[in-house]
C-alpha cells in the first residue's frame, strides 16, 4: 500500500511539474559568490520580486540559479542582472534553457 501511494505521488508530481514547465520559459543564471544558504536567500528574495517569476531552484555547488517564469512571461537579462546586483553579487552568465 505504501509503495502504491509513493508511486502515485511521484507520477502525479512529475506530470504536474511537466505541465507547468511546458508553457514556461526557463533560464539559468550563473552567479559569482553564491556560496551559502544565507547568500542564496538574498538573491532568492530579489529574483522572486521580479515580475513573472514563478519558481527558483538554487544550486549552490554549481553557483547557478534556475528561474522558471509564469506561463507567457520572459525574463529580461537586465532585470536579472539588477536583481542579482542588488543582492550584492555578480551575474556572470545568463542562459536561456527553454
Amino acid at each position: 500500500m505504501k509503495r502504491t501511494l509513493l508511486v502515485l505521488f511521484v507520477a502525479v508530481t512529475l506530470s504536474w511539474s511537466g505541465a507547468v514547465l511546458a508553457g514556461s520559459h526557463v533560464y539559468k543564471l550563473y552567479v559569482d559568490g553564491l556560496a551559502c544558504p544565507f547568500c542564496a536567500y538574498g538573491v532568492e528574495k530579489n529574483l522572486l520580486a521580479v515580475a513573472g517569476v514563478e519558481k527558483l531552484d538554487i544550486e549552490l555547488d554549481g553557483g547557478f540559479i534556475r528561474v522558471v517564469m509564469k506561463t507567457g512571461n520572459r525574463l529580461d537579462e537586465e532585470a536579472a542582472k539588477l536583481a542579482v546586483d542588488d543582492s550584492g553579487f555578480t551575474l556572470r552568465a545568463f542562459e536561456v534553457l527553454k
